[in-house]
């Protein structure tokens, strides 16, 4: 199991006082797992994909990836937020080679690395291109490569289809899946939207409103061989959606 989550609540203090925004959570994710995280408006699923990128201690618990504690951010770790947070003024390929620079790894092995995947995904052609001149779909593209060129384990993703429209957010996190599927990534991706969560993901953590806990995982083996747009004609599909639905839809 690379990553493990075991009890983990977190209590963060606000101007009238202190929050339970986890109560107690469990789960863990294996290596070359895509899982999804659901729940509530304000139940923490963005807060638990801090957590575990080791930007916000847990209150208590533990969390661990490849079986080590948690206790800052790591390089085993790519966080994908929901904006692209592409520099306008950097061209795609400084853009695409920042996170080599921040950690010190810019060497010419790494940057032929991240030249590679720029090839491999259609965007080796834009390399010397801004962001304004890519479409949506382009540019959360390239900010996938960003986070892949350092090569990490993980890969947390923050809901990084919801500022596209429903056309291209569909070929969007279809292209992704496929991406992250090749380079052999686990990812843990945040979601509102159950369709997507069942589209691209190997099981669905459920969470309840805050302070959260885990519902339910659903584990969707009979999708597993179903790429993700071909899954929401399946007819395992809606007998998903609708489980995931009920529950969300609980109140508890």
């Amino acid at each position: 199991m690379i990553v493990d989550l075991q009890h983990v609540k977190l209590t963060y203090q606000a101007p009238d006082g202190e929050v339970d925004a986890i109560s107690d959570i469990s789960f863990g994710i294996e290596e070359g797992e895509f899982v999804s995280l659901v729940g509530p408006s304000g139940c923490g699923k963005s807060t638990l994909l801090s957590t575990i990128a080791g930007l916000e201690p847990p209150s208590a618990g533990t969390i661990s990836i490849d079986h080590e504690a948690v206790t800052a951010p790591s390089a085993k770790i790519g966080y994908m937020p929901q904006k692209d947070q592409l520099f306008p003024w950097r061209t795609i390929w400084a853009n695409v080679t920042l996170g080599l620079e921040i950690q010190h790894q810019n060497t010419g092995e790494r940057q032929a690395h991240a030249h590679e995947l720029l090839e491999r995904y259609g965007l080796a052609e834009f390399i010397q291109k801004t962001p304004a001149q890519l479409s949506g779909g382009m540019r959360q593209r390239c900010a996938l490569i960003r986070t892949l060129a350092t090569d990490p384990k993980i890969l947390l993703l923050d809901e990084p289809f919801s500022a596209l429209d429903y056309q291209t957010r569909l070929s969007v996190s279809a292209d992704i899946y496929t991406i992250i599927r090749q380079e052999h990534k686990t990812a843990l991706l945040v979601t509102h939207d159950i369709s997507e969560s069942i589209s691209l993901s190997d099981r669905v953590v459920v969470l309840t409103h805050r302070p959260s806990r885990v519902k339910n995982i659903h584990t969707l083996d009979d999708l597993k061989d179903v790429p993700p747009l071909q899954r929401r004609d399946h007819p395992a599909f809606r007998t998903h959606f609708n489980e995931i639905w009920k529950e969300l839809d609980a109140h508890a």
